[in-house]
């Protein structure tokens, strides 16, 4: 089984970003959802948008301030954000 890892984000629109995957598969995924019904304070700073485009790829996986907001990968393959699962983590 091959390894899959976030090859290319681009940031789209609001809070949407483009994932290329190491396997060439493609996902738009909307973070408004999760970032608009969390009620945790360091997960809701991302609203502002300016700091929500920070983010990098760091060895094939999405990151936003040396991991201060990450998703497990297969999450972001399907393109579905569990908001339960992050913020009970």
């Amino acid at each position: 089984m091959k390894l899959i890892k976030i090859e290319k984000a681009e940031y789209l629109a609001n809070y949407k970003i483009l994932f290329v995957f190491s396997d060439k598969a493609k996902q738009e995924v909307d973070f408004s959802n999760f970032l608009n019904n969390s009620t945790h304070p360091e997960i809701r700073k991302y609203l502002d948008i300016d700091l929500f485009k920070k983010f990098q790829v760091v060895n094939g996986d999405i990151d936003w301030n040396n991991f201060d907001m990450c998703f497990p990968l297969s999450d972001l393959y399907e393109g579905t954000i569990d908001l339960e699962r992050k913020e009970s983590a």
